[in-house]
């Protein structure tokens, strides 16, 4: 975990070298982002990880030899604390993304955004948070295949846990949510702990798409 004070580091794997040098350099330059190596495979992730032992893998999805929802799933089984992994991805439609957030990336961002924001998104992912674009979320779970839909074990929820995970679902932080139920910070971390353990959740982004893809939460219904 990345302590205060000390620059987050980052892998950046793109098959495409003008994008990683060129967004290596940039990213470099932002305040509190620390480059520690490129990656231009799904095999060399899992490799410059192991290496490097970098706090974020900032994971393009279309890569050759093992492609980022792979290699996503390989760093997360191999590792006891594993890099987050954020996708980012020149569509927000891309269907390769909510199944690496399904795989248990934390979160997206669009190549197209401007590179501030791209490192905001390292820093916030870094910190244990999503990074979630709710309405982006909702479109690609609604145009997935019917089959691909998880059963959600509602039954082992709460009511309130069932209520977290669909504030979870609009995007809301933990403060957010401790604000809107008008309880504490802290009571809203256990909540969500118990969401994650009793969904099997890699994290809170996987949990969110598994409340989509259960039909807990309805696309185009919640709140962006």
């Amino acid at each position: 975990m990345t302590s205060t004070g000390t620059p987050v580091t980052v892998l950046i794997a793109d098959d495409d070298p003008l994008t990683r040098s060129g967004l290596g350099t940039l990213l470099g330059a932002q305040p509190g982002i620390t480059v520690v190596g490129q990656a231009a495979d799904g095999v060399a992730v899992v490799e410059q990880v192991r290496l490097l032992r970098p706090d974020v893998v900032l994971m393009d999805v279309r890569m050759p030899r093992r492609n980022g929802i792979e290699a996503t799933r390989h760093l997360l089984a191999e590792h006891t604390d594993p890099p987050k992994v954020v996708v980012i991805t020149t569509f927000e439609n891309d269907e390769y993304v909510t199944a690496a957030l399904s795989a248990g990336a934390s979160g997206f961002v669009l190549k197209r955004r401007p590179v501030p924001q791209i490192a905001e998104a390292v820093r916030v992912a870094a910190a244990g948070e999503a990074v979630l674009f709710p309405a982006a979320l909702r479109r690609m779970v609604a145009a997935r295949p019917l089959d691909s839909a998880e059963a959600l074990p509602r039954a082992a929820l709460t009511g309130r846990e069932e209520g977290v995970l669909r504030l979870m679902a609009t995007g809301l932080s933990n403060p957010e949510i401790a604000q809107s139920l008008a309880v504490s910070l802290e009571t809203v971390k256990t909540h969500v702990g118990n969401v994650l353990t009793k969904l099997g959740a890699q994290n809170r982004t996987h949990a969110v798409v598994i409340a989509y893809e259960s039909g807990l939460v309805v696309p185009g219904l919640q709140g962006a």
